[in-house]
């Protein structure tokens, strides 16, 4: 059987990642992997294979790395490292799209189901990665709290509970944003397309 730290454990050492904290990473790094891999595996599931530049222990890494470098935020708990995992893993994925379109020049390679945003009603539409970054921002704009309730239960995964811990407010406030962000997603981007 593998021992799970308790959440208890994992956010001691993220305190310790915040004070700088010498051989905190390292700690760190085996007991939130698998949950960092996961959250890899589910956005990689949602491209098609032909489409996946990017492997997903190399996101893993570089997602990690890029947490272990961050001295200026104080960890609160495991749900919050995951919050800012999200906002890590989509940042990369959207820099690789990037770099991936100048170098291809739109040859539609960084596209992605819309799977993970709306309950698998639409596992064979396909989205641009871009297009769905687009969206959020405008979603940004007019409800920055449904952007980032998206953002943390499609990048990271995060349930219902844990986004209402990290941004507290109330799982049923949490869900009525995730439907309503979902469904003017589902809108915006059909508008896109059409």
């Amino acid at each position: 059987m593998h021992f799970q730290p308790s959440n208890e454990n994992v956010t001691l050492i993220l305190a310790g990642l915040s004070d700088g904290e010498p051989g905190a990473a390292d700690r760190l790094l085996p007991i939130v992997y698998d949950e960092l891999r996961g959250i890899a595996q589910r956005v990689f599931k949602s491209q098609h294979a032909a489409e996946k530049t990017i492997q997903p222990t190399i996101l893993v890494h570089d997602v990690f790395m890029k947490l272990a470098q961050k001295t200026d935020i104080e960890w609160e708990s495991r749900a919050h490292f995951f919050a800012v995992a999200a906002k890590a893993t989509r940042d990369l994925l959207v820099d690789h799209a990037r770099r991936g379109q100048a170098a291809k020049r739109g040859g539609g390679w960084n596209r992605m189901t819309l799977a993970g945003i709306d309950n698998g009603h639409s596992n064979s539409e396909v989205i641009d990665v871009l297009d769905l970054e687009d969206a959020l921002k405008r979603l940004r704009e007019i409800a920055p709290r449904q952007e980032r309730i998206v953002e943390m239960r499609f990048y990271a995964g995060l349930s219902v509970e844990e986004v209402a811990r990290v941004l507290n407010l109330s799982e049923r406030t949490v869900l009525y944003d995730w439907r309503m962000a979902r469904a003017w997603l589902r809108t915006h981007l059909e508008d896109e397309d059409g």
